[in-house]
């Protein structure tokens, strides 16, 4: 197979698995948007977390709040956790790699807040730790991940979202967590503004 035809099929690979899971992912997309609205309309903020990709997902969604996305709008209350060196470093020397959210969540996290937990394993464990220390501030959580959803999707209860990829693919994943993220801004920015 030469390169164009690799391209080619990936493209297509990309664009099955979006129109598979559209209609699976809806209502959980759906539901989160009404959650990370509720905690911005109640004066919360959204804390996110992921890693590699994951955290440039994280750090994605966060300057979309943030800045606006496609709609002029006041600035929205997010942190990615992935982009302060200083605390992730002092973290990980002074404790562990696995703290590095987690510590970030129970300085910074209260109850009308959300945490956006990523992970295309669903088992990385610096984001388990990020949701239980979520669970100790009374947040919700939004989870964004694949492969079934690992140990992840069982540490969620009736209160948090679930966003499942149904694939085992990395980069499969990673691509529908971007779109999951545009779709986030959009029905955040619909709400927000009370736009039909």
């Amino acid at each position: 197979m030469d390169s164009e035809d690799r391209i080619v099929e990936l493209f297509n690979a990309s664009a099955d698995l979006k129109r598979e899971a559209a209609s699976s992912l809806a209502p959980q997309i759906a539901a989160a948007v009404a959650v990370i609205s509720q905690s911005l309309l109640a004066d919360g903020k959204i804390l996110a977390c992921g890693n590699g990709g994951s955290a440039a997902d994280a750090q994605h969604f966060a300057s979309e709040l943030i800045n606006r996305f496609e709609m002029e709008r006041p600035g929205l209350a997010a942190v990615a956790l992935t982009t302060d060196g200083s605390a992730i470093t002092s973290i990980a020397n002074d404790y562990d790699f696995a703290m590095i959210f987690s510590k970030q969540v129970a300085a910074l996290g209260h109850a009308e807040d959300v945490l956006l937990a990523i992970s295309t394993s669903g088992n990385s464990r610096n984001v388990l730790e990020a949701v239980s220390a979520a669970r100790g501030r009374d947040m919700r959580v939004v989870a964004l991940t694949g492969n079934g959803g690992g140990l992840l999707g069982e540490l969620l209860g009736e209160a948090d979202v679930h966003i499942c990829v149904p694939s085992e693919s990395t980069a499969r994943i990673q691509e529908v967590h971007l779109l999951v993220v545009h779709c986030l801004c959009d029905g955040i920015d619909r709400t927000i503004l009370g736009v039909e």
